[in-house]
């Protein structure tokens, strides 16, 4: 047994990282490690992470969730928190999520994790994981999913529900038809009133407001391009143009022959004799 921890106490791992051992489920053998280390930045500290009571963790497989790492590491002290992310980061505040229908996506492969405890006697306790054996990710009181299972209820939380999704989008509508209609009452409040400068601000309610964008603008805009292309397209410049002429002149003088012959024909039936 002592054999055992000294070869884990001696296990590679990054310059200042402690390896500690986990396995997906006691049924596997083969351990996988997560390297953990004291939170430190150079720059300014976010609140969020404090140095003294935050962990970094590297490695974190795909199928380890925040849940599963508060309840690895709550053996060594009362976990407040944990963020997980594709990369390290400085720790922006990240803004909440506007809706749950349109959000990005959670990264993919492995990650790393942030762990705040709510004692800084939990960092120390950290280390002694190391010595121990492999901690357990999926149990029976606490499985995880993998596999088709996974793939399962990830489609069932993508489903839609309509009714839900229309609520939320007429409240969004509500709220930026509110946005743009004050935004338009405080630039008409403004239109032709010099600043403290003296400059007056022009905005698109002048003289001249521009194109609304419509449909029937925007064929009408087209139209009126033709007409331009029109007038300024040289005609009978090109030999093909010439033919081309000739030909549409031949097929109406053709076409207006036919049209006499009927008339003259149509004439020629209704004409009487009418010798007085």
């Amino acid at each position: 047994m002592a054999t055992s921890k000294a070869k884990r106490a001696d296990l590679p791992a990054p310059v200042g990282f402690t390896a500690i051992p986990v396995k997906f489920s006691e049924k596997y053998k083969s351990p996988h490690y997560l390297y953990v280390k004291k939170h430190q930045v150079r720059e300014d500290t976010d609140p969020n992470r404090p140095p003294d009571r935050t962990l970094f963790v590297l490695n974190v497989p795909p199928y380890c969730t925040e849940e599963c790492l508060s309840r690895l590491f709550s053996g060594c002290c009362s976990v407040q928190s944990v963020e997980l992310c594709g990369k390290p980061s400085l720790g922006e505040k990240k803004e909440a999520p506007k809706s749950k229908f349109f959000h990005n996506k959670a990264c993919q492969g492995f990650q790393v994790a942030y762990v705040v405890f709510k004692s800084p006697a939990g960092l120390q306790s950290v280390k002694s994981l190391s010595t121990q054996g492999p901690l357990v990710i999926s149990s029976d009181s606490h499985p995880v999913r993998t596999g088709i299972h996974k793939w399962i209820a990830k489609y069932e939380a993508s489903v839609v529900n309509p009714a839900e999704l229309k609520a939320e989008v007429d409240a969004f509508m509500q709220a930026y038809d509110q946005k743009v209609a004050e935004e338009e009452a405080k630039a008409e409040k403004e239109d032709g009133v010099p600043d403290e400068e003296g400059w007056v601000k022009v905005t698109r309610k002048g003289r001249r407001p521009g194109l609304p964008r419509t449909e029937a603008a925007n064929l009408r805009a087209l139209e009126r391009e033709k007409r331009k292309r029109a007038r300024k397209e040289l005609l009978n410049f090109y030999a093909w143009q010439h033919r081309e002429t000739k030909r549409e002149h031949i097929a109406h003088l053709r076409k207006k022959f036919e049209e006499d012959k009927q008339k003259i024909a149509l004439m020629r039936a209704q004409r009487k004799f009418r010798p007085y």
